[in-house]
């Protein structure tokens, strides 16, 4: 499965959980408090937990497992390719192939998830950036510079995008990318 297992532990009980490999929740220390947004998965040989950053991964996450054939560790793969926005904006714009970077899902599960799902998406351009100007071509590549640099510092390729595509500052080179950037990790 494309995700990490975390133990929380609540009331002296260890839950074993499952989130997408882009989640941040990996990167707490034993011993943090952690707010995490579970679903539970029963069958008929184990019961699991899935756990999200917030509520709307959780959303996504559930919708996700509406459509025929994703099960949980599909949606939970699907989850772990690209930050949550992306991941709106790619079903809402009909775009399959940020979907089918997951394992396990090929083009005809990609293309049945954004049929299904292109409507129901709260998907909102503007909140999302997606309502920008194109960026020029200049300004593209050194974000892309940026992106890599990071990922050399050992961000994953999602989280190292999500961060890049957050700084407002327009016209930068790549250097005032990644300080903006990291800014944004932290």
């Amino acid at each position: 499965m494309d995700g990490t297992v975390i133990i929380v532990t609540a009331s002296g009980i260890g839950f074993r959980v499952f989130i997408p490999g882009n989640s941040p929740l990996y990167k707490c220390a034993e011993g943090d408090d952690v707010q995490v947004y579970t679903s539970m998965a029963v069958r008929e040989t184990e019961i699991s937990l899935y756990g999200f950053q917030n509520e709307q991964e959780l959303e996504l996450f559930q919708l996700l497992t509406t459509v025929k054939g994703v099960g949980s560790k599909a949606a939970l793969s699907i989850m772990g390719t690209a930050p949550i926005q992306e991941l709106k904006r790619a079903i809402a714009m009909e775009d399959p192939s940020v979907v089918q970077q997951a394992q396990g899902v090929g083009k005809r599960t990609a293309d049945r998830i954004i049929l299904e799902l292109k409507d129901k998406v709260d998907f909102n351009p503007a909140e999302a950036g997606g309502g920008e100007a194109v960026v020029s071509a200049a300004e593209g590549s050194e974000r892309k510079i940026a992106v890599e640099a990071l990922e050399a510092l050992g961000y994953s390729h999602a989280e190292a995008e999500e961060a890049v595509r957050l700084v407002e500052e327009e016209n930068l080179d790549s250097e005032g990318y990644i300080k903006a950037a990291l800014k944004n990790l932290f």
